[in-house]
């Protein structure tokens, strides 16, 4: 299961950007496109009569704009650190949850409640869904045990191949029973739906995000090798199980609520490494607020390239995010 180790602090060189520089910058793009986000859409809003009640400015704030944004953010943010986080866990800067199974899993998962278990609340489709996440991740970690070790591409391309697998079963599945449609709802990812009570689970994912800031230290750790751990006294298998259960969760309310979006937990941290360093405790704000503006930017452009029409975050972010990942491949280890 463990490829080649990641890089530390100690052995990595200096980096030619501060922690503090890049979290104020990465603040201040996220603040730039949370007033455009909100700005841009096909009703028109104005910012000064945004607090007269005689407009409908006010209203299209509180029950659309405002909360597209904040489930833009808390999704960016949270499958950010879900890919830190696997990355971490295996020890290899080429994975992510849709590498791995997970949000391929999740997908099954909730398309099978929906079929046999119809009646089953929300919450009862989520936990189902983590279930199969958790489960799809497993059984990704017990097939790259027999992968050599040093080859720290294959993991990936593997990922890639078994979640295909897993993608290709669920939509047998959805042909089968004729529900293509309504698997598509999450299988793409997209914030078009998105209104005042329709994306709260997500603050679910910001409190994940929160407990793996709280566990950074520890994560680091594990991330230095098992020896290390061992001599620090980190206990690795209960990090490593509980950063898989929190990787699990993100990726299934992520997907029950706005779908599945790939490449952000890839990318953005690989960006955030090569600023900063890989040490989490400092990195991972950076992280969640670089995943934030990602997945803000790609939804902006998604709304103006076609205006008045809309294109999914998922097809923008794909495209851009396979172009970024192709160039991560190619650079030297």
């Amino acid at each position: 299961m463990t490829t080649a180790t990641l890089s530390t602090p100690k052995s990595a060189p200096k980096s030619r950007w501060s922690p503090a520089f890049v979290n104020v910058g990465a603040f201040l793009l996220l603040f730039v496109l949370i007033v455009i986000s909100i700005s841009v859409g096909v009703a028109d809003f104005s910012w000064a009569k945004l607090f007269d009640d005689t407009d409908h400015s006010s209203q299209l704030f509180l029950v659309s704009r405002l909360p597209r944004t904040l489930a833009l953010i808390l999704t960016g943010a949270s499958m950010a650190i879900a890919g830190m986080m696997m990355q971490v866990v295996l020890k290899n800067r080429f994975v992510e949850p849709s590498m791995v199974g997970a949000t391929q899993s999740a997908v099954l998962g909730i398309l099978l409640t929906s079929l046999y278990m119809p009646t089953l609340p929300l919450l009862g489709k989520m936990s189902v869904a983590t279930v199969m996440a958790f489960g799809g991740m497993m059984i990704f970690m017990q097939i790259i045990k027999r992968l050599p070790p040093t080859d720290f591409l294959i993991i990936p391309l593997v990922g890639i191949v078994f979640g295909g697998i897993i993608d290709s079963a669920t939509l047998f599945l959805a042909y089968q029973t004729e529900t293509v449609q309504m698997l598509s709802v999450w299988r793409f990812g997209d914030f078009s739906s998105v209104l005042a009570g329709r994306y709260e689970t997500l603050w679910l994912v910001g409190i994940l995000s929160a407990i793996a800031y709280i566990m950074a230290d520890r994560l680091t750790i594990i991330g230095l090798g098992d020896g290390i751990a061992k001599n620090l006294g980190v206990n690795k298998d209960a990090v490593m199980w509980l950063a898989i259960g929190m990787v699990a969760m993100i990726s299934a309310v992520v997907v029950v609520t706005v779908g599945a979006i790939s490449f952000v937990g890839l990318v953005v941290p690989n960006i955030v490494s090569r600023l900063v360093g890989d040490r989490l405790r400092v990195s991972l704000p950076a992280v969640a607020l670089l995943g934030a503006s990602c997945v803000l930017l790609c939804d902006i452009i998604g709304r103006v390239i076609r205006y008045p029409f809309e294109i999914p975050v998922y097809v923008v972010f794909g495209v851009l995010g396979s172009a970024l990942f192709l160039w991560l491949l190619s650079k030297s280890k």
